[in-house]
């Protein structure tokens, strides 16, 4: 789907602003040829797996890609929708409303690009297309609200790799965390209440993240004090006491110590302490993925109900809902602000006052 800029949505003028969407990407199909490939290309990251190359890829091409592909596309297979790739057709689909959103709010022409870390639509080509609209100012905005090294840092990485071939640079901004902004806290309190509202409150709420190892997080990655941090301002903000919420930690992988306590433990010790039903929000993606519909949605509720149990319910992620796009609006009027274009002045309506 080709952008929506503000130049169509206004009606003539150059491209002069670029918004760039970045997040982490997709098998192109649920097979295991294509995991494969997308495994090959996240898992071979230095920013996702830190270990000597030396002791990494005769692992990564000997063990992992060889026996764990085909396994995992059984997996994506549970949540492919006819669409394609959720998190693709949701990333999109929140481009899009985005940029409407700022086609609404902005002065200064622009384009919403996404852009991927590791499958297609891939980040280089996303900056290339801004660059070929005309996009003389880029403000990239990793979709992962808390910021950690294998994600943002990630992000960092590839653009200033890409921009390292362009003969005329842009001027550049980006966004590395907004785990506390309160357009994106008010998205997430919305969101679950919305979601208790048609579906009915749970006595718990656990509030699970991506995990990571922990050796990161002991040689200086923030990532652990981000997720405490969001998980307990929306905590407050639905006004819950200490023991109507849990933090908790997914996806580990590998056998080196990860963030704790994990997801899948906690579910299955909710029951023997008399929690019977359970919601789970998932605040670090920005759109549903495998680790949501699959990981927290299927297997971690057949976990949890094997445990003892009862109603569990995952409560979708902001995905393309209008607080979201505002959510990000919002970002990126902030960072923009002090970017001209043309002689027109301000890039916001609001951007000036603020």
């Amino acid at each position: 789907m080709r952008s929506v800029s503000a130049a169509e949505v206004h009606g003539g003028g150059a491209e002069r602003l670029g918004i760039l969407l970045v997040n982490s990407g997709t098998p192109e199909a649920p097979t295991a040829k294509a995991v494969r490939a997308f495994l090959a290309r996240f898992l071979a990251d230095r920013r996702v797996v830190e270990l000597p190359r030396a002791l990494w890829l005769p692992l990564l091409y000997g063990v992992v890609l060889p026996t764990r592909p085909r396994r995992i596309a059984a997996k994506y297979r549970r949540i492919w929708s006819p669409a394609g790739s959720p998190l693709r057709v949701l990333t999109e689909e929140l481009r899009g409303a985005l940029a409407l959103a700022l086609g609404e709010r902005m002065l200064a022409p622009l384009s919403v690009e996404v852009g991927m870390l590791y499958s297609a639509p891939a980040l280089r080509d996303a900056l290339g297309r801004l660059r070929d609209l005309g996009a003389e100012r880029i403000l990239v905005l990793p979709l992962f609200p808390q910021y950690c090294g294998a994600t943002t840092g990630a992000v960092f990485d590839q653009v200033s790799r890409e921009l390292r071939s362009w003969r005329a640079l842009p001027e550049l901004r980006f966004i590395a965390d907004y785990h506390d902004h309160p357009a994106y806290l008010e998205a997430l309190r919305a969101s679950v209440a919305e979601h208790w509202e048609a579906h009915g409150r749970t006595a718990h709420l656990l509030i699970s993240f991506h995990g990571i190892p922990e050796r990161y997080c002991r040689e200086g990655d923030p990532y652990f004090e981000r997720c405490q941090s969001t998980a307990r301002l929306l905590a407050d903000e639905l006004l819950l006491r200490e023991n109507e919420w849990s933090l908790s930690f997914q996806s580990r992988f590998g056998r080196a110590a990860w963030l704790k306590p994990a997801t899948r433990a906690v579910l299955e010790s909710l029951p023997a302490r008399g929690v019977r039903e359970v919601s789970v929000v998932c605040p670090g993606f920005a759109v549903d993925c495998l680790e949501t519909l699959e990981e927290i949605g299927l297997e971690n509720r057949d976990a949890f109900r094997r445990a003892g149990g009862g109603r569990f319910e995952y409560v979708p992620a902001l995905n393309a809902r209008a607080s979201h796009a505002h959510c990000l609006m919002e970002l990126i009027a902030q960072h923009c602000q002090g970017w001209t274009h043309s002689g027109h002045g301000s890039v916001s309506r609001t951007a000036a006052t603020r």
